[in-house]
């Protein structure tokens, strides 16, 4: 009598000669998919000032932007001096904290080279950006940088 033995059959091996490509294709998506939180304006568009002379900010990440405008949310009321501070309705009171804050974020070797850009519409009140430009003079932010449109609207 002879013995027949069962071949035993292992798992078949895994083809991974296409993973890299899945991987890559699933970076890819998600680079091109994902967007990065920028701050949603509580103050309408501003409608900026225009300027014949205009010089580009070098380092965004260094920049810390007020808005200066008119409140899309009716509760705040209809002046056009109300001041954004991230994605907050705020007071002239409140930009010193609100700097302190921003160069806490920042390396100490870089926080000299931090700007304030006040992007302030037309119809603000100039008594409104002055109170800013006091407060950032409080806190000893004295680059600031007033955001125009360029040529004529």
């Amino acid at each position: 009598m002879s013995k027949f033995r069962k071949k035993k059959k292992g798992m078949p091996a895994v083809n991974t000669a296409s993973l890299p490509d899945i991987v890559f294709m699933l970076l890819f998506f998600f680079m091109v998919t994902t967007t990065m939180r920028e701050t949603e304006l509580q103050v309408e568009n501003p409608r900026l000032p225009s300027a014949t002379e205009v010089k580009k900010l070098e380092h965004k990440s260094l920049v810390s932007t007020i808005y200066v405008g008119k409140a899309k949310d009716p509760k705040y009321g209809p002046s056009y001096n109300k001041i954004q501070l991230n994605d907050k309705i705020a007071t002239a009171d409140d930009v010193p904290a609100f700097i302190i804050n921003e160069r806490s974020k920042v390396p100490e070797n870089q926080q000299p080279f931090m700007t304030t850009s006040i992007k302030a519409d037309r119809e603000s009140n100039v008594g409104t950006i002055t109170d800013i430009r006091l407060k950032l003079r409080d806190v000893n932010a004295l680059k600031i940088s007033y955001s125009a449109s360029k040529g004529d609207n």
